[in-house]
């Protein structure tokens, strides 16, 4: 599911003086297949870039910092943390050497990195890397630029992963404030702004402040991009899932049949963002109980991401899950099983074993051992996940109530009432203090 867009920035690509016309034509086309989706080919082109800029200025031009970037972006949206990490830390350190400390193209490594760490779940990594840029580019361009904006999102998106609404909320209102003022009411980036603040609001439960930001961001997209563009599809299927959440099913269908169409028309059918698409209308018609329309967009959304993405990449995992959890829903649970596993294995291997995306794979398969009478292998599952979503949340996110209710459900399967009602009543607690 789409929620919230996150403003990476990436290196505008322009000659570079000394890099050559070589670099310059490769770089460009690096970018422009990453931005169509299409990895392995912009692999290519950017690590060639990389090799003409290193022989044509040395290893620590500028140039050099640019067509790093450009071949982590593509590592990063292939889930190949392990390459990605050393690309924007030595783009880092060249822009750092050359431009000095406080230099504004030093956020953009910055910013980077820190979405790499965000990704993986690393959130004390990220966020001292994004004040850092906030810093940067308010001293250099004052308090206004829209560059501040970018920075202010991306660390008030760290906030609000981490269930942060209090610390989030401000930044994602002064952003939106700032390109407001310096961008007029009708820039995409105010709409953007929008998606984010609705989206806080979201996961509040806060629907009625979440719609008109939606509305309002999806009107200034179709204005300023047209009704075909990409982020119009975003924006629609933002829409369509609070709709969804409110169990409004009949105002989110249409909105995420039009979001798939506009997807597979601009970025083309086996595009990673067509395979969320296929995932929130499968996910629309298995809560209304149609299996039948589901599993065949689960199983697309699926085969998109294998293909594109490769086997082991985190979205992957999530799609392994949405069609496991899918054949839990029907009884399948010899189906669901194998698909659980999986994704967990990809989750730990290709994230860390303690990421927030690996406790949620252990509780789904905590929760088929359990349903089955599994209690002694759904027991250490429901343990760790707890343990890993109070390690990387806190102990008083929603998520924790979640998985505290979960484990107080198999001690009173098992007959341990008492241990039960301590869990229940913390996660009451929890629950009390986000309302």
């Amino acid at each position: 599911m789409i929620g919230i867009i996150l403003l990476i920035i990436i290196p505008a690509v322009g000659f570079a003086q000394g890099a050559g016309v070589e670099w310059d034509v490769l770089s460009k086309e690096a970018m422009q297949l990453y931005q169509a989706g299409k990895y392995d080919r912009a692999a290519v082109l950017a690590t060639k870039a990389l090799q003409v800029a290193e022989q044509n200025v040395g290893p620590e031009h500028p140039a050099v910092a640019k067509s790093l970037i450009i071949l982590a972006l593509v590592y990063d949206a292939q889930g190949n943390f392990a390459k990605t990490e050393p690309l924007y830390k030595r783009a880092l350190a060249i822009s750092e050497k050359a431009l000095g400390p406080d230099h504004p193209s030093l956020a953009t490594s910055l910013n980077n990195l820190a979405g790499l760490y965000r990704a993986s779940g690393h959130y004390s990594k990220a966020e001292p890397l994004y004040k850092r840029a906030l810093a940067i580019v308010e001293k250099a361009l004052g308090p206004n630029h829209p560059s501040v904006a970018i920075c202010l999102n991306n660390l008030a998106s760290l906030y609000d992963a981490q269930g942060h609404y209090a610390m989030a909320e401000p930044l994602f209102k002064r952003a939106l404030a700032i390109n407001e003022q310096s961008l007029g009411p009708d820039h995409p980036s105010v709409a953007t702004c929008l998606n984010n603040l609705a989206s806080l609001y979201d996961a509040q439960v806060h629907y009625a402040k979440a719609e008109p930001l939606y509305t309002r961001a999806l009107a200034i997209f179709e204005k300023a991009l047209g009704p075909d563009h990409p982020d119009v599809g975003t924006s629609l299927n933002n829409l369509a899932l609070l709709y969804y959440t409110q169990g409004e099913y009949a105002k989110a269908e249409p909105l995420y049949k039009r979001a798939l169409a506009i997807k597979e028309k601009s970025l083309g059918p086996d595009h990673p963002s067509v395979a969320t698409s296929l995932d929130n209308l499968a996910l629309l018609y298995a809560d209304q109980g149609d299996n039948s329309k589901a599993e065949p967009f689960y199983i697309r959304a699926l085969t998109i991401r294998e293909k594109s993405l490769g086997p082991d990449h985190p979205d992957v995992g999530t799609s392994l899950n949405n069609l496991a959890s899918l054949y839990y829903t029907q009884g399948e649970y010899a189906k669901a099983e194998p698909l659980y596993k999986r994704s967990l294995a990809i989750s730990e291997k290709t994230l860390r074993p303690d990421h927030p995306s690996v406790a949620t794979s252990l509780n789904n398969l905590a929760m088929l051992y359990n349903t089955q009478g599994h209690y002694s292998k759904a027991e250490p599952l429901y343990k760790r996940s707890l343990a890993i979503l109070e390690q990387a949340l806190g102990p008083e996110h929603p998520n924790v109530a979640a998985s505290l209710e979960n484990l107080a459900s198999l001690f009173r399967e098992t007959s341990r009432g008492a241990e039960a009602g301590v869990l229940e009543q913390r996660a009451a607690g929890i629950r009390g203090k986000a309302e």
